[in-house]
């Protein structure tokens, strides 16, 4: 299996927190850059899901669930809106 591609990532950062990442990456039997690399990738990994993943407790998922299996009447405002939509977006 060929090799997957690589990008490069340089950055200038104090001394003191260099210390600090190559004493945590030595403590963990790892190069600096495989610390670092891990350490940025499990770091975007978390924020990503933080972000993109919506988590509702038990009862707001069942209300929605509800709310999908039995959607409310359209009431004006609504109405209004899906108008207003149709007149001025153009479907392919």
């Amino acid at each position: 299996m060929p090799p997957a591609p690589t990008a490069r990532l340089e950055a200038r950062l104090p001394t003191d927190v260099h210390a600090m990442l190559k004493r945590a990456a030595e403590l963990q039997g790892r190069s600096l850059t495989d610390f670092v690399v891990s350490a940025a990738h499990e770091a975007a990994r978390r924020i990503i899901a933080e972000t993109e993943i919506v988590r509702l407790s038990v009862e707001d998922q069942k209300r929605f669930a509800d709310a999908l299996l039995n959607p409310p009447e359209a009431n004006a405002a609504l109405r209004r809106a899906m108008a207003l939509h149709a007149k001025n977006v153009e479907v392919r």
